[in-house]
């Protein structure tokens, strides 16, 4: 069986356990559960894993060690090698087989909800005074197995949760073969298939994979490796992670989140796919009011994001003596923080970085301080690389149009100028705007990017980057696609005051076809006869029946 074919197979399987065992719990409850269920036994399935490694040697099996003599000995050297190599440990009796097993027992002594809860209570404390507390802590503070959620009685609670646990215990997770993801993308999967049925609560938490995949091929172009990536409003961490696959290497991962739900999920799903606990640094607060004291200091060389749009934020005066916006003289409006996220970005960006945001349209033409903002930024720092307009309804819990920007503090290209409307220009004098609002499938009520749709956005976008081959295209720039794309001068973008507003740019007009007088009058002469002809007839009828016409 090929591993796309396990990966199918898992992803149904979890799927449809959660949807069957959920009975009448919210989906949105019930998938802090089932989630955190998965988590505890990828981590135990790991735990049991390495520490047969290290008992291997021995002839000693995990499962079987505290039997042995010197157990005690053999555990603690156990947990600290667990703890710099995994950054947690669990004891054989703590393992999610062995509570499963018990829970499955058929017997009286069947009822596991108080041990449950001290297991992953252990877990937490495990990685106390250790380099991983940060990452561990109050990891399971959403799974509250007290909940009425889960049923009216004790009896029932322990009942739904023995059953979660041995259907989670019937399936094969192949964390042996250390090539494979399938469980980390089948995670990706199931909080993808929550957040779509979620409403507005998903934009929370979840970036739908279309467009994580644009942002990510946006900030890889001509990169294999990349130092760092961040992500300030990170909240399931799945843009960080699907920037990951387009290249070979991601030193570093770094993101904030100030939901503490969807901050533990984030560090879940980064531990799910293999992110070792220290090439991650997760911070659970608000990004503008209380950025990570870990990260400021930080330039990272891809940025990646999907703010809340038009969120509400303090534009408190106290932010002008920020460096994140002091150099601006005037902070975002109350109401749309949108332009306050970029100016974070943008201080956090690395001078060889690019950074690409999804935004609400209305930052590409609003005046006041957002026109400000953005003339500033052309003018002034001419960071703006690139703008894309998204179609409309591809967000959960909103339909509203959306854009990317891309902005990159050294834009220089390093190659010969380019003939630009008849023009030698440098590529830092112009900015490429695409239109790709038109181009989507309807998939029942929601609009969705297909691979066609992502890759003609992405090779217009490398054609405008360096050293790309240039495509054929009836235009004098490379980029410059019509009815779909074009590259602006600088001067261009001033004629327009720093309006952004893509139909200035891109002309997607499409001339009618001229229309034939001659022939429409024809026509309606040969209407009008064919009236008159069942005029008559209808009078016919009416007479050999007896009746008045009905004209």
């Amino acid at each position: 069986m090929s591993e796309e074919e396990k990966q199918q197979i898992l992803k149904q399987t979890l799927w449809n356990i959660a949807n069957d065992l959920r009975g009448n719990m919210d989906a949105d409850d019930f998938r802090d559960y089932i989630l955190g269920f998965i988590f505890y036994k990828y981590l135990s399935r790991k735990m049991e894993l390495y520490a047969n490694v290290i008992l291997q040697p021995d002839g000693l099996d995990y499962g079987t060690v505290e039997q042995h003599s010197q157990a005690d000995e053999l555990l603690e050297a156990i947990r600290y090698e667990a703890l710099d190599k995994l950054g947690y440990f669990l004891k054989p009796s703590e393992l999610f087989s062995e509570l499963a097993k018990r829970g499955n027992s058929g017997n009286k002594n069947n009822f596991i909800l108080g041990d449950l809860a001290n297991v992953l209570t252990s877990i937490e404390q495990s990685t106390m005074g250790s380099e991983s507390e940060d990452d561990f802590g109050n990891l399971f503070e959403d799974l509250d197995l007290t909940s009425s959620k889960l049923g009216k009685t004790e009896d029932a609670k322990n009942e739904l949760i023995v059953k979660v646990l041995t259907h989670l215990e019937g399936i094969d997770f192949d964390l042996e073969n250390s090539d494979s993801d399938i469980l980390g993308d089948a995670y990706e999967y199931l909080i993808g298939q929550f957040a779509s049925g979620a409403g507005k609560k998903a934009g929370e938490f979840y970036t739908p994979q279309q467009v994580s995949k644009i942002l990510a091929q946006l900030v890889t172009t001509n990169k294999t490796k990349l130092k760092s990536v961040y992500d300030p409003t990170c909240g399931s961490g799945s843009l960080l992670l699907r920037v990951a696959k387009e290249v070979k290497e991601v030193g570093e991962f770094y993101g904030q989140e100030s939901n503490p739900t969807t901050y533990n999920l984030c560090r879940m799903n980064m531990i799910m796919h293999d992110v070792h606990y220290k090439r991650f640094d997760i911070y659970n607060e608000d990004t503008l009011v209380n950025p990570s004291p870990n990260h400021l200091d930080k330039r990272f060389e891809a940025i990646v994001a999907n703010p809340p749009f038009s969120a509400n934020w303090s534009a408190s005066p106290l932010f002008m003596s920020d460096d994140r916006f002091s150099d601006y003289g005037k902070l975002a409006p109350k109401s749309k923080a949108d332009f306050a996220f970029v100016q974070h970005m943008i201080h956090q960006l690395d001078d060889n970085g690019t950074m690409a945001t999804v935004l609400p349209h209305g930052v590409l033409f609003r005046g006041a301080a957002e026109g400000h903002i953005r003339k500033f930024l052309i003018e002034e720092k001419n960071y703006l690389d690139a703008v894309i307009g998204l179609p409309a309804n591809i967000f959960y819990g909103t339909s509203i149009p959306t854009c990317i920007l891309v902005l990159k503090k050294d834009r220089a290209c390093h190659t010969e100028p380019v003939e630009v409307h008849d023009k030698k220009l440098k590529r830092e004098e112009t900015i490429l705007f695409i239109d790709a609002s038109a181009h989507f499938e309807k998939v029942k009520t929601q609009n969705v990017l297909l691979p066609e749709h992502i890759d003609k956005i992405i090779t217009t976008y490398r054609n405008y980057s360096c050293h790309t081959e240039p495509v054929e295209v009836d235009s004098i720039h490379p980029a410059t696609i019509d009815k779909y794309s074009y590259v602006a001068t600088l001067d261009e973008v001033k004629e327009n005051d720093y309006n952004l507003n893509i139909p200035r740019y891109v002309d997607t007009f499409e001339e009618e076809e001229p229309v034939d007088i001659t022939a429409v009058a024809k026509s309606i002469k040969q209407l009008d006869h064919d009236m008159q002809q069942t005029d008559e007839v209808i009078a016919s009828f009416c007479n050999e029946l007896g009746i008045e016409t009905p004209f």
